[in-house]
């Protein structure tokens, strides 16, 4: 240690000094000891001798005097409050007032006793509230576990104007995201404040796999919401109860607890809002406050597909620093949890139900002003249907049959079918006027009677007639049902009970070696054993001729 750089701890000082105090109580001390200890603290063993004769008058501990500093006052505490943390204008307030004495200090004396007394964070809230000041507070960090251990979920609004059916509006994002890969499940978008009804359509998007959602998702262990009202409807905690997941329903003002899904919060703001038009904190040539008319600002639907494009980045080709530079999609990939996907139809859960039974039209079913077809509504016109739905998502709903809920399948709406769908429908009805004719051509042909092939004058004889044996089989057969139908279980009396029926006594014993029996005789029978038997029917008269 030079003496540039002098070591101030009193406490190691105070070590110090012990062991040299030590030392001159066993006449062991010399000036080399005093030297070494004076050159790692960086000071002159003057200074040394002086810390000894300080702990020689504090029965051998030093014990530094403190010199007089200048302490704030509750009228001090409460300017500084009261300028919101602003201490110049405090330190000005108190001298004009008098607070500070007839010599007040000077403004660095009194600099730093408000800077002694109050920590950063809490000069923070004083000058920007509770949220500035939780910028300085630390917290614990949890493991990062498995895949889908644990998700989090929030929502955020987009820092971009978009043109919503010709108004500017801002966007909220709900999406669902892995706590253990960062890799973003499932989302929804609202063009208005999101509700319970965006928060069913992020889940159905989360949990489902493959295809347009990806290979994150399958059911998760637990998701961690804030307290938010829509998060915690009955709806949405129905919802999650059925697929087994539990809600951990986070304090207020604790973002750390959801460190995950807040990070992502800032990412999207950082690193996709600044490049769209519309930015909302973007900076300004003027001080005008007006609103550019003339801005050009992205349609909804050109917003959806840029913020989708944007997850499929981050899921792709983002990398982790903290996580040795790999994507959520490697974190995914190397971990080997298994996972459980559900059946798709048993997610129907996050629909809404329509409150009345709806009727199968020629024009398909009617909800409002809105039609809706599939194929699997040929010939069933007429029955009645259970309808549900995904709230603002009209174009496609699901059809259940009212008599016994058995699920039909998805309409689409009328207006916005596609060619394909449209074709689906009419091939439906093709299919089912080709089995109707097929039915119909069988029946005909059952209804007309044929005739075998003759070489002679002869009668002519059907070709359903049959021969002989298979006559006789099937008279036979129906002999047998007759017979067992007309069966009495009193026709013939039981046996008379004999004295050997009440033998009590359980078997003999075996021994090895031995002849005895295992079970008593059978008793003696009776005449009641040997019944007459049966008179033998007639035969009954036939047409063939007899020897």
């Amino acid at each position: 240690m030079t003496a540039e750089q002098p070591l101030r701890d009193t406490r190691l000082r105070r070590a110090a000094t012990s062991r040299l105090m030590y030392l001159a109580q066993q006449n062991s001390l010399t000036t080399d000891h005093i030297k070494t200890v004076a050159e790692t603290f960086g000071v002159h063993p003057r200074s040394v001798r002086r810390w000894m004769d300080n702990a020689a008058q504090h029965n051998d501990r030093y014990t530094p005097q403190r010199p007089a500093s200048f302490t704030l006052t509750q009228v001090m505490r409460d300017a500084v409050a009261l300028f919101c943390g602003n201490i110049a204008a405090a330190y000005r307030d108190l001298c004009k007032r008098g607070h500070l004495g007839d010599d007040p200090v000077s403004y660095a004396t009194f600099h730093r006793a408000v800077t002694t007394a109050y920590t950063p964070g809490f000069l923070a809230g004083l000058r920007g509230g509770e949220k500035e000041r939780r910028k300085f507070d630390v917290h614990f960090t949890r493991d990062i576990g498995h895949r889908n251990q644990a998700w989090e979920a929030d929502h955020v609004e987009a820092s971009v104007w978009v043109n919503v059916n010709g108004h500017r509006r801002k966007p909220w994002i709900t999406w669902f995201i892995d706590c253990a890969s960062d890799a973003i499940c499932g989302l929804s978008i609202s063009a208005q404040t999101p509700s319970r009804e965006n928060i069913l359509l992020a889940i159905r998007a989360a949990v489902l796999r493959g295809g347009d959602h990806g290979p994150f998702g399958g059911s998760p262990g637990l998701v961690r919401v804030d307290r938010g009202k829509d998060f915690l409807s009955d709806t949405v905690e129905t919802a999650f109860g059925i697929l087994g997941v539990r809600v951990v329903d986070l304090p207020p003002r604790h973002p750390e607890l959801k460190g995950t899904v807040e990070a992502l919060n800032r990412a999207v703001k950082k690193m996709h809002f600044p490049g769209l038009p519309g930015f909302v904190h973007a900076p300004r040539t003027s001080r005008r406050t007006k609103k550019d008319l003339d801005e050009s600002l992205l349609t909804y639907e050109a917003f959806i597909r840029s913020l989708l494009e944007w997850v499929h980045e981050w899921n792709h080709e983002h990398r982790i620093r903290t996580r040795d530079n790999r994507t959520p999609y490697e974190l995914w990939h190397d971990d080997l949890t298994p996972i459980y996907d559900p059946d798709p139809e048993d997610l129907l859960f996050t629909l809404e139900v329509h409150p009345t039974h709806l009727t199968i039209n020629s024009d398909g079913v009617h909800w409002g002003k809105r039609l809706y077809l599939a194929p699997y509504m040929q010939g069933r016109g007429g029955d009645k249907v259970v309808l549900r739905y995904m709230p603002r998502q009209e174009r496609t709903v699901e059809l259940f049959d009212a008599k016994d809920g058995t699920y039909l399948g998805p309409a689409v709406l009328q207006n916005a079918a596609n060619p394909q769908e449209r074709s689906a429908v009419r091939n439906a009805a093709d299919r089912e006027a080709g089995r109707l004719r097929t039915a119909l051509d069988k029946a005909k042909r059952q209804r007309e009677e044929r005739f075998e092939g003759d070489t002679v004058p002869i009668t002519p004889r059907p070709v359903s007639d049959m021969t002989q044996e298979q006559a006789a089989a099937i008279l036979d057969g129906h002999r047998q049902d007759e017979h067992a139908s007309e069966a009495r279980p009193d026709l013939i009396p039981l046996p008379d009970p004999t004295n050997t029926w009440n033998n009590t006594q359980s078997p003999a014993e075996s021994r090895p070696g031995s002849t005895d029996p295992l079970l008593p005789p059978l008793p003696d029978p009776t005449a009641s054993w040997n019944p007459a038997p049966l008179p033998t029917p007639p035969e009954e008269p036939t047409d063939e001729p007899h020897d």
